[in-house]
């Protein structure tokens, strides 16, 4: 039985975004032996019904891999209903974090952008009206304070709070003198890139995929998202893998 992989992002009308998720999207398929098609949720297109279509010529069935972080409406309800309408049997996987591996990720690019040991940090996540997602974010900033050993706030960009201006704020009244650095968890450039630099901090890391660089790290989550859908569990943090 042959599984096609749905890679389903956002969608954005960043040419450095669509990149970064294009070139995330051929990684993915270079490690698997499964047809993968790219689509997406929003903006862009193909959109999500338009792939299932396509892959009912080349397999049997199809397995929806969000490339979201966090699981909320998006998971839960468009890609839920795509699946349900789609022509041959479809599954949806968990959102990708909150997971450990994507801790690593976002300490690269902390590193990367040059973080002190004296830095005051703050998660930017885009934020969400489903309390599902803004929980999975709030659980990455506290594995990320665990990984650097230090506070970490989460500010959300949009429909939670704290409001990432707020959250930057915050950390810059707890630690008076420091620089208040900003590790952008979001996967690619794109609009909400954008506004977490205009958010007050004296720095912001690049987002998780880039147009010139897909950690190894995100592509392995995608993979194992893939392989606890066909196992048939679909969780918000299904395949969640934690440090021993």
């Amino acid at each position: 039985m042959t599984t096609a992989v749905i890679a389903a992002s956002h969608g954005t009308s960043s040419p450095a975004g669509q990149a970064a998720v294009r070139r995330l999207v051929e990684a993915v398929d270079a490690a698997v032996a499964s047809p993968v098609l790219g689509c997406h949720v929003d903006v862009e297109q193909p959109d999500v019904p338009s792939a299932l279509s396509a892959a009912a010529g080349l397999a049997d069935r199809a397995t929806i891999v969000p490339l979201l972080l966090s699981a909320g409406y998006h998971v839960f309800v468009d890609l839920a209903e795509s699946a349900a309408a789609a022509a041959l049997p479809t599954t949806v996987t968990g959102a990708l974090g909150p997971d450990d591996r994507l801790v690593e990720v976002l300490l690269r690019r902390l590193q990367e952008a040059g973080l002190r040991d004296t830095d005051a940090v703050v998660l930017a996540a885009a934020g969400s009206s489903d309390a599902r997602a803004v929980t999975d974010c709030r659980t990455m900033a506290r594995l990320l304070a665990s990984r650097i050993g230090r506070p970490v706030t989460a500010g959300f960009i949009s429909a939670a709070a704290p409001d990432l201006s707020t959250a930057v704020s915050m950390a810059r009244a707890g630690n008076p003198g420091a620089r208040v650095v900003v590790a952008t968890y979001l996967l690619a450039p794109g609009y909400f890139a954008s506004l977490a630099r205009t958010a007050g901090a004296d720095m912001v890391t690049e987002p998780l995929v880039t147009a010139e660089s897909t950690p190894a790290e995100l592509v392995e989550v995608v993979v194992d998202r893939l392989l606890t859908g066909l196992s048939g569990a679909v969780t918000g943090s299904a395949g969640r893998r934690s440090r021993p």
